[in-house]
């Protein structure tokens, strides 16, 4: 099987922090490029953050930029995603998605996990 499995969403108060984490099951992630999208109510999913599949190469959304930080550990065969300094805005269900190119997660990934929702909130 493969299988990406989301963890640690929340509810965290505004400025606060949470940190995702992206496991695999089933294949290496050691050669997949990760992204990270979030999809709001009534909103389309949007893109949220990718590394390469050799971690040299990160990209983020000018949303986030500066806040969070996405990073591998291929010893754990996982992806995290650091989010600090939090906004309401930021409420949304996350999801990892894994592509066997970089290109190929920024835009249409190959395989989805089933989501973690992260709610900012006073």
């Amino acid at each position: 099987q493969v299988q990406l499995v989301e963890s640690g969403g929340g509810l965290v108060q505004p400025g606060g922090s949470l940190r995702l984490s992206c496991a695999a099951s089933g294949f290496n992630l050691d050669y997949y490029a990760i992204g990270w999208f979030r999809q709001a109510p009534g909103k389309e999913r949007e893109f949220v953050a990718a590394v390469s599949g050799g971690g040299a190469t990160h990209y983020y959304a000018e949303s986030v930029k500066g806040r969070f930080t996405i990073s591998r550990d291929n010893a754990k065969n996982t992806v995290s995603l650091q989010m600090n300094s939090l906004k309401v805005e930021d409420t949304a269900v996350y999801y990892c998605a894994a592509a066997t190119r970089y290109s190929v997660v920024i835009n249409t990934p190959e395989y989805w996990g089933q989501g973690t929702q992260v709610t900012v909130s006073s």
